[in-house]
């Protein structure tokens, strides 16, 4: 299994390489009125429209509010594979490259109560948890297809 491994929200996440996307800068955002505080807007990416969801604050609050700590000075935006049948991009603070099975030292299933999008939770060895996201399962909920205030 491989990884992309990204920061949001001061939080480490691996997004499955096989339903991750492009990863472009998050430029020329349009917003849209009445939509949920963690849903960022619409971007054009290449000819497709994209809604942008701010990963960070989707997950902190189980997809209820927005975030509270700031964003990074270049957030970047991460589509979901088109495979996956969303056009939906996920903003994130921060990159961190690719991850391998081999870079990490222990996992362990999600815990009792996670939200269904969480698989594995990873150790690696300097000792930093990665949360992995399950972009399909994520794609699927109504939650996160349920943009509307």
């Amino acid at each position: 299994m491989a990884w992309l491994a990204v920061k949001a929200g001061g939080q480490n996440y691996l997004l499955p390489l096989g339903q991750s996307g492009e990863i472009c800068p998050l430029s020329n955002l349009q917003s849209v009125p009445y939509a949920r505080p963690w849903f960022r807007g619409v971007l054009n990416i290449r000819g497709g429209l994209f809604g942008v969801v701010d990963m960070a604050a989707f997950v902190a609050d189980g997809g209820g509010a927005a975030r509270t700590e700031p964003v990074a000075q270049e957030p970047s935006v991460i589509t979901l594979h088109a495979a996956l049948e969303v056009n939906c991009a996920l903003q994130v603070d921060g990159l961190s490259g690719l991850r391998g099975a081999e870079a990490f030292s222990s996992s362990e299933p999600p815990a009792a109560g996670d939200p269904d999008y969480f698989g594995n939770r990873f150790v690696d060895s300097s000792g930093e948890h990665w949360q992995e996201i399950n972009l399909r399962t994520l794609s699927q909920s109504p939650q996160f297809l349920s943009i509307s205030a």
